[in-house]
């Protein structure tokens, strides 16, 4: 991997991450971009003890402009966009319309391939493992980010799910907090070591593999499953088989079968509902150890990758009990879901 970074012309920072060694970098941006000034504020919930972002700013962001406007392909005469090359492997900048921002964090976008009309699932595996070794190489950047306390990778995929453009590409987050979710994960894993004296993920993968009912897929680095207690009616988790903190932990091994692994859990996704579907909405995100944590070592870095297509044409919408209190209800049983995902095993 060679990786290049530049700045744009409103002084965000942008690298390419290229799979040739000789790949030359030098586009300039000729955009007359005004410095960005954004507005991000973080608000605490004194009742719930968690944080808010206020970001009124992003309202202004961009919304599902035409093909030939995207700002996410290469630049062209006449034509400049965010990414100044006129071509480009895997590519990641500063968010123009950040959630989290200078004391509050930071946004990132990172694009996946130049083919506007492609899908991560897509990919080849030598594609897949450069933006694999993009999240790696931002996860570890940002440890030294004075602001950032948690790195957040994922992907959100299709318009049900929220995303406003429809290029190949996903963000990271890099938080000024530990995130509820992993608080809530982070308590579970302390009560868990009081009352057995072993490590909470590890037993949950263990009695996944021993139950065998909702594995998915089976590697030998790599195994994926529908979680006991799933939420999302198609949930994955995709652990590594030893257990590691985040992904610049990752050995050589488990980098070089994840490729195969996750694009055959994507392909997967978009055959759920059968053909003539159109492509399956989701969002996958990496759950990654807290930088200042005291014992990283007990946290494991995991893959969650869910749809919130319930069935064919209908989705799972989070009403009364879900948004109002938190309490999901599953309509497709986890072991149905996990059937249905090793039907559909790719050709």
């Amino acid at each position: 991997m060679k990786k290049t970074a530049t700045r744009l012309a409103d002084g965000r920072e942008l690298i390419y991450y290229d799979a040739r060694d000789d790949a030359v970098r030098d586009a300039v941006d000729p955009r007359p971009l005004d410095p960005i000034a954004t507005r991000s504020e973080i608000r605490h919930d004194r009742l719930l003890g968690d944080d808010v972002a206020i970001a009124s700013h992003r309202q202004a962001r961009t919304y599902h402009p035409p093909a030939d406007q995207c700002p996410l392909c290469p630049s062209r005469p006449g034509r400049p966009s965010e990414i100044p090359a006129p071509d480009y492997d895997v590519v990641v900048f500063e968010n123009r319309f950040p959630s989290l921002a200078g004391d509050s964090g930071r946004c990132e976008v990172v694009c996946f391939t130049s083919d506007h009309d492609a899908s991560f699932a897509d990919l080849t595996a030598d594609q897949a493992g450069l933006v694999l070794d993009a999240w790696t190489d931002r996860t570890a950047e940002l440890a030294h980010h004075p602001s950032v306390e948690q790195v957040f990778c994922f992907e959100n995929r299709g318009k049900e799910i929220g995303v406003t453009l429809g290029h190949p590409h996903g963000q990271i987050y890099g938080y000024p907090f530990v995130t509820p979710r992993t608080r809530l994960m982070l308590r579970s894993l302390a009560e868990h070591r009081e009352r057995t004296g072993r490590n909470l993920f590890d037993d949950v993968v263990a009695d996944e593999l021993a139950d065998g009912r909702r594995v998915v897929l089976d590697g030998e680095h790599w195994t994926a499953f529908v979680p006991y207690a799933a939420h999302w009616p198609y949930e994955v988790h995709l652990y590594p088989k030893r257990r590691v903190p985040d992904l610049p932990a990752l050995d050589e091994a488990a980098r070089t079968e994840f490729p195969q692994i996750y694009l055959e859990l994507l392909k997967r996704f978009d055959r759920i509902f059968g053909e003539g579907e159109p492509p399956t909405p989701y969002v996958a995100g990496w759950h990654q150890a807290p930088y200042r944590l005291a014992d990283r070592g007990e946290f494991a870095l995991h893959l969650e990758l869910f749809t919130i297509r319930r069935t064919s044409g209908k989705l799972k919408f989070l009403a009364g009990s879900e948004s109002g209190m938190n309490v999901f209800i599953n309509d497709v049983p986890p072991e149905a879901a996990a059937e249905r995902l090793r039907e559909v095993a790719s050709k």
